[in-house]
């Protein structure tokens, strides 16, 4: 080894200095770097699956909100259409009404209509049982007694009558 360089004493000095200086390295720079990597790898591998749990919880969540949705829409068709035979059934029967409360105008016009013509045509039997008793007595030029004006307006009613 002499031939070659070597001294076996500043080897052997050289080995037991980078021994110790790897030792050192070792334990408070390597081994500190490691952990924290190590650390950091660990941290790493959580964010990841968390990651994929709230990747899956966010799908659940969409598939949960478009049911929601889904159910949400139906409830309102379903409340649209109950409404819709609701209007539908007050229209009739606020229609059936209208129809009966117009009926009843139209019977009571009817009957009004009916008793005007009565008293007119009792009226009218009157005034044309005077208007011949007049007639009469200015024809034959005497007076009439109550049972002649009498008998001679019964005499026209019966003639007006048919």
């Amino acid at each position: 080894m002499d031939a070659l360089g070597i001294q076996w004493k500043i080897l052997l000095a050289q080995t037991i200095s980078f021994s110790i200086v790897l030792f050192v390295l070792w334990r408070f720079a390597y081994r500190p770097i490691f952990a924290m990597l190590e650390a950091r790898r660990e941290k790493i591998a959580e964010g990841l699956a968390n990651a994929e749990k709230i990747k899956a919880q966010l799908t659940k969540t969409e598939t949960d909100r478009q049911a929601v949705l889904a159910q949400a829409g139906d409830l309102a068709n379903r409340m649209i259409e109950e409404a819709r035979a609701a209007a539908g059934r007050v229209r009739e029967v606020e229609t059936q009404k209208a129809i009966a409360a117009a009926e009843q105008i139209i019977t009571k016009a009817r009957e009004a209509s009916a008793q005007d013509h009565a008293r007119m045509l009792d009226e009218l039997k009157r005034e044309v049982g005077r208007l011949v008793v007049q007639t009469t007595t200015t024809v034959t030029g005497k007076i009439l007694t109550p049972e002649d004006q009498r008998r001679l307006a019964e005499e026209t009613e019966k003639q007006l009558a048919t």
